[in-house]
C-alpha cells in the first residue's frame, strides 16, 4: 500500500517540490530566467504605476501568468523531451502549443498593461 502525506507534511513536501522546480526552471530555462529579469523591473514599476489597488492586481497578475504559462510550456517540452528526442508530429504540435500559451500570455500582459498605463 501506498502511503500519502497529509496536513503539515504534506504541505512541506509540496513545498519542497515546487522550489525544486523553480530552480530546475531557473537553472535550465533560459527564457525563465529572462521573465524573471522582467519582473525585477515590471514589479516595481507596477507599485509605483498602478493608480488603486484593483490596477495594481491586474499588472501584477498579467506578470505572474507569464511565468505560470513558461512553467507550463517548460514542464510540456521537459516531458515530451523525456519520451524521446525523434521528431514526431504531436511531440512538435505540444511544444508549438506550449510556446503559443507563452506568446499569449505575453500578449496579454502587453495589453493589460497598455490598456491601464494609456487609456
Amino acid at each position: 500500500m501506498e502511503y500519502k502525506t497529509t496536513g503539515l507534511t504534506h504541505l512541506i513536501n509540496s513545498t519542497k517540490y515546487s522550489l525544486q522546480g523553480l530552480r530546475s526552471a531557473f537553472k535550465n530555462e533560459t527564457a525563465f530566467r529572462h521573465e524573471l529579469l522582467l519582473g525585477i523591473m515590471v514589479v516595481p514599476l507596477a507599485f509605483l504605476l498602478a493608480s488603486d489597488k484593483i490596477e495594481l492586481i491586474l499588472m501584477l497578475a498579467a506578470y505572474f501568468i507569464v511565468l505560470i504559462a513558461e512553467l507550463l510550456n517548460s514542464a510540456v517540452e521537459c516531458a515530451i523531451d523525456r519520451i524521446g528526442m525523434e521528431h514526431h508530429e504531436l511531440s512538435g504540435r505540444a511544444k508549438d502549443q506550449g510556446s503559443a500559451a507563452v506568446f499569449v500570455a505575453l500578449v496579454n500582459f502587453a495589453i493589460t498593461w497598455g490598456v491601464i498605463l494609456f487609456f
